[in-house]
């Protein structure tokens, strides 16, 4: 499911947190609420930490990670290191970055198998991006836009990207990235999707604002709609019904 959710009355939640298949950073300083619905949804499965990167509170912006490891600007201080490596689970690697382009999450998408990144991006953070996040780098732009962290987000089922990408690019993109792509909006008609809203392979969560066709097109292109539990066991047995027959 997508989730409808707001931080201090901003919408757009992939500045105020993180999500991958293994953990989860919410932004300090925010609302019960906001944690709250984090919480909910992902508590029983991934644990959801309260961070904060460099003294900000952006931190979906600052950070890059999935379920092998994060990378964080080199401004990250020793005790936010800690505290994440604390709270993290053990086969997340943590690691900091010297790179010009600090703001990692706008200039870098990556699901658990590839990453898209921004094309001036120095060869050392690729490579550390390599080893750390076990993915394999592409430079690409999105709709001829360097910041492929803002104007793309990906899952290990589907991506969804700037509105104005060419057919063309979207074909290309995803036969790089090995999973179908959509160009879409949130939060009413927003284009900066990476910033809009986080995803991982069963939750999503949007802006206040996203309308519902929006959230349709969220829930289709990542496959949430068949991502719970429930129906994972009742597909799987009627596939080991016909099987066995």
């Amino acid at each position: 499911m997508a989730t409808r959710v707001q931080f201090e009355n901003n919408n757009e939640i992939g500045v105020f947190s993180k999500l991958t298949n293994a953990y989860c950073l919410v932004a300090i300083g925010g609302s019960e609420n906001f944690y709250s619905v984090f919480e909910g949804e992902l508590a029983e499965t991934i644990p959801v930490v309260h961070a904060s990167l460099a003294g900000c509170r952006i931190i979906g912006r600052m950070c890059v990670g999935n379920r092998n490891g994060l990378l964080v600007p080199s401004s990250t201080t020793d005790t936010e290191l800690q505290h994440l490596r604390n709270s993290l689970p053990d086969s997340v690697r943590i690691q900091r970055v010297e790179e010009r382009l600090s703001a990692l999450g706008n200039v870098i998408a990556c699901n658990d198998y590839v990453a898209l990144v921004h094309p001036d991006l120095d060869r050392e953070t690729e490579e550390i991006l390599a080893d750390v996040l076990k993915v394999e780098v592409f430079r690409q732009t999105v709709a001829s836009n360097g910041l492929v962290g803002s104007y793309s987000i990906l899952s290990n089922q589907g991506g969804l990207v700037h509105p104005h990408t060419t057919t063309q690019d979207l074909d290309e993109l995803s036969s790089l990235l090995q999973v179908p792509l959509v160009a879409g909006t949130v939060n009413r008609g927003s284009e900066v999707v990476g910033g809009g809203m986080v995803v991982n392979d069963w939750a999503a969560f949007c802006g206040m604002d996203t309308t519902s066709t929006e959230i349709s097109v969220v829930e289709s292109v990542f496959k949430l709609n068949d991502a719970t539990p429930a129906a994972i066991a009742t597909t799987m047995r009627a596939s080991l019904i016909d099987s066995m027959a």
